[in-house]
């Protein structure tokens, strides 16, 4: 199944773009499912048709569903506090009834990334298209499967699981309790569920499309959205440049508004694969205004971001890694080699990445920022690469 991951800065028409881009796609005879993350019916509205917790026929081949984040965390804590009764009933802890469970900050998106993998795993439509949160929060979202898997391994590492018949007896040694199975069986489902999703999100038929008005506000946001983005090795299939005046309206007071925008989707074209969609002159709501826009198709596309290892040793003595970062500054960017790993920090974003297995035996040797690319040198350890036949 294609997915498309829309997303861009608020108040820009992303909702919009992403209803007109499922619906574009029908036409087709495409199988779509349309994904909303906002709490309210924005979704809805743009469609002439409500949506809610429950997938809903809007047309022919076009199912929308909005995800209700308080079922799920109800769902979850109650199975939580069942699984942990001896504990809470050893502690003296009442516990929470469901109907007074409301969602605490974070479940929306582990609702959102639930039904993303849920629809992905169904196999009921040849296209699922994603009306993200506008940045950064749509960057974060596409963040936290890979950060909560890594925390959840640092805390409960699976390998101690195999010393479940001992923990009793460590228990009384170290005479601290130790963790009870329970936890470690609910950590290796959220691991599953979790890594489900990655593969979701890494798949070479998932892109991510950015939605932007062709200003300056616009310009600084793709900016900083292109550099979040590679640094989790993605990029763009598309940028969609909505909202765009007519030419031949050029004349008066919309001659300035109208060479801005000119402007700015010239540098754009430089860097993207650009599409404009014009303004209607008012807010688009229903089928045949959406299908008026005109948006591009959802055609397939590879929106990966390789990272290649060059082999420098004969000349140079080192291997190199290469790193997009489109628009990273210099002095914004940060190194730390952990063990296995490499903590990248590049302005506002971070990301621990995993040495390629080659760069595990090697040294960091220097680093250098190029043409929009983190380029780090690594000398191999005498102590652990192969001794030259």
């Amino acid at each position: 199944m294609r997915t498309i991951l829309i997303t861009g800065p608020g108040g820009t028409g992303r909702t919009t773009v992403a209803a007109a881009t499922a619906l574009a796609a029908t036409r087709q005879g495409t199988r779509t499912l349309l994904l909303g993350t906002d709490r309210t019916d924005t979704l809805g509205a743009a469609l002439g048709a409500a949506t809610g917790p429950a997938p809903v026929e809007i047309a022919p081949h076009l199912a929308a569903w909005r995800p209700d984040p308080a079922a799920g965390f109800r769902d979850d804590l109650t199975a939580l506090q069942d699984r942990a009764s001896a504990a809470l009933d050893l502690l003296g802890a009442s516990r929470l009834d469901p109907e007074e469970l409301t969602p605490l900050p974070g479940a929306e998106q582990i609702a959102v990334l639930r039904a993303l993998r849920d629809a992905a795993l169904a196999e009921r439509h040849d296209l699922l298209v994603v009306d993200l949160p506008p940045l950064p929060h749509a960057l974060d979202l596409l963040a936290l499967p890979e950060e909560l898997r890594r925390y959840l391994r640092r805390l409960l590492p699976p390998e101690r699981q195999a010393a479940r018949a001992l923990r009793p007896v460590l228990g009384r040694l170290a005479g601290v309790p130790m963790p009870a199975e329970w936890l470690y069986e609910t950590a290796a489902r959220w691991d599953v569920e979790l890594a489900a999703v990655e593969a979701v999100l890494a798949d070479r038929d998932t892109t991510v499309r950015l939605v932007a008005e062709p200003s300056p506000a616009g310009a600084d946001a793709v900016h900083t959205a292109a550099l979040g983005l590679a640094l989790r090795g993605l990029r763009p299939d598309r940028l969609i440049a909505n909202r765009v005046f007519p030419e031949e309206g050029g004349d008066g007071w919309l001659a300035g508004p109208l060479a801005q925008q000119r402007k700015v989707i010239d540098e754009w074209q430089t860097s993207y694969d650009v599409r404009t969609v014009a303004h209607l002159g008012r807010d688009p709501r229903g089928p045949e205004d959406l299908l008026a826009l005109a948006v591009p198709e959802a055609g397939p596309a590879d929106a990966r971001v390789d990272r290649p290892v060059v082999d420098r040793l004969v000349p140079d003595g080192v291997l190199v890694w290469h790193i997009p970062l489109p628009g990273a500054v210099r002095e914004d960017l940060d190194l730390v080699r952990r063990g296995d790993e490499l903590v990248v920090t590049a302005g506002q974003f971070r990301r621990v990445l995993p040495l390629p297995s080659a760069l595990r035996r090697c040294t960091v040797d220097g680093a250098a920022l190029r043409d929009d690319e983190l380029r780090i040198r690594f000398a191999p350890d005498p102590g652990l690469w192969p001794a030259a036949r």
